[in-house]
């Protein structure tokens, strides 16, 4: 009997370690990815051609006086001084316009060819609020050049709730989205910056697989759409080829729990696949006590919240990057005022804890704040948010980061970018960028319509447009 019990007990012991060893095969290194259900979209293919002669086979032709509406699908926004030039071949302007088409929100690539056949150009290309594509592009005379660019479109829709399930279906826009209503609305606005345009084709196709970029933040990260400060979101692209999209969802006055609150984040998880990336840079407003719905402690639930939205990111199979914030630099002189107290080592100590990777633009905006030399005043256009010219180096200070990271999103940057020390910035007058940034089409914070999209919780057809600096409230 002692034998047979014996036995029964060694056999279910190797039935048992048998079980645990097929177990432990089968069970992933990786936790399971969470896929969100994606709305079936059918494949975008639109081409349009810019010349005054008969389209070419498969393109529309849009005349100088094809103003966007609905019902076409396509169209210049209002304001674009615009005319046929180079004997009809091209459509041209010393002025910037926008054109728009209609299309599904998403990933897409745009194709672009331009160029004079008797006069050299120099083109600026930039997308929905303001998002830096291409940066003064030539065409020699007679040479037509061809550009690929990506970008992402969305609305402020959710997709839509189960009938038991509770919540809202629409991010809640504010009065500060105001300041960046092409980036809700629907279509894709390419705008065209030249002293000599000479636009000849846009052709514009679907891009779901292409990995995006998600920047979570507040105003200093935000796209601004005219006006006397520009972020890094939106100088970042220009620095990327056509083979990466970036969704900047920062906004003015958010936090970690408002960005949250107002689905901004829901939003972003909504259309996040494998592959993509989540770049999260909070703290101007976190930090402030004053807000005590929102405020959050360095050491405590300011960590909470970063691993919400790392810990989110992941469960998609997307890529973190936690961004400490710049440095405020002191009015008039623009040195770092060395702020921020514990928020920048916090993001670091949490970045080490949870293996993501980080990018010290505190560290490296203090560097160049102090290097900048007669520079050092233009950097920052009230203390807080940057100029173009600012913008632009703490977007070169990204793009080193990504490399420094050694993150897969490297294979992607521009093959022109070169090494980038914030000890020894750009000079402000050579890069000149101001000007490309000033000249809006439309009123400052105020889209074709002066409304914001409509139906959306939050939002109001009379907002006010979002002055041009915030001063010490929302940032």
């Amino acid at each position: 009997m002692k034998s047979f019990l014996r036995l029964s007990l060694a056999v279910s012991a190797a039935l048992l370690c048998s079980a645990i060893s097929v177990a432990a095969a089968q069970t992933p290194a990786q936790p399971p990815i969470y896929a969100p259900p994606q709305a079936a979209i059918a494949p975008i293919d639109l081409k349009f051609d810019f010349s005054s002669g008969p389209a070419k086979p498969g393109f529309a032709r849009v005349a100088p006086t094809a103003i966007y509406d609905d019902a076409t699908g396509f169209g210049y926004q209002p304001g674009a001084s615009i005319a046929n030039g180079d004997n009809g071949q091209t459509t041209t302007s010393d002025k910037p316009f926008q054109f728009s088409a209609k299309v599904p929100e998403g990933n897409y690539i745009i194709t672009v060819t331009f160029g004079d056949s008797t006069t050299a150009t120099t083109t600026t290309f930039k997308a929905e609020s303001g998002r830096l594509l291409l940066l003064r592009a030539e065409a020699p005379a007679g040479k037509i050049e061809l550009a690929t660019l990506a970008v992402n479109v969305r609305t402020p829709h959710l997709p839509k709730l189960p009938t038991n399930a509770t919540g809202r279906e629409e991010v809640s826009l504010d009065q500060f989205d105001a300041g960046n209503t092409r980036d809700w609305d629907g279509k894709l606005t390419i705008e065209v910056v030249s002293p000599h345009a000479a636009l000849r084709t846009i052709e514009i196709t679907s891009a779901p697989t292409i990995p995006t970029i998600f920047i979570a933040g507040d105003s200093t990260v935000t796209d601004r759409d005219g006006g006397g400060d520009v972020s890094w979101g939106q100088i970042l692209p220009v620095f990327l080829n056509g083979g990466v999209a970036v969704s900047n969802h920062a906004q003015s006055g958010e936090t970690l729990k408002s960005f949250a609150n107002a689905l901004r984040l829901d939003k972003i998880l909504s259309q996040m696949k494998q592959n993509d990336y989540l770049f999260i840079q909070f703290t101007h407003n976190d930090s402030k006590a004053s807000w005590p719905q929102t405020y959050v402690d360095p050491e405590t639930t300011y960590k909470d919240y970063l691993r919400v939205y790392i810990d989110e990111a992941r469960l998609r199979g997307a890529t973190p990057v936690l961004v400490t914030a710049m440095d405020r630099g002191a009015r008039g002189t623009g040195l770092p005022t060395h702020g921020h107290d514990g928020y920048p080592q916090a993001m670091r100590d949490l970045a080490a804890e949870m293996h993501v990777a980080l990018i010290d633009l505190y560290a490296m905006s203090d560097t160049f704040y102090s290097s900048a030399g007669a520079d050092a005043p233009a950097i920052l256009a009230d203390g807080t948010h940057s100029t173009a010219y600012g913008g632009y180096e703490f977007a070169k200070c990204i793009v080193m980061g990504i490399q420094q990271n050694k993150l897969p999103l490297s294979s992607f940057i521009v093959d022109d970018f070169k090494p980038f020390d914030p000890a020894h910035p750009d000079s402000a007058a050579v890069l000149n960028l101001a000007p490309l940034f000033s000249n809006a089409t439309t009123q400052r914070g105020v889209r074709p319509g002066g409304s914001l999209p409509a139906a959306t919780p939050g939002a109001s057809p009379s907002a006010a447009p979002r002055p041009a600096n915030p001063g010490p409230g929302r940032l």
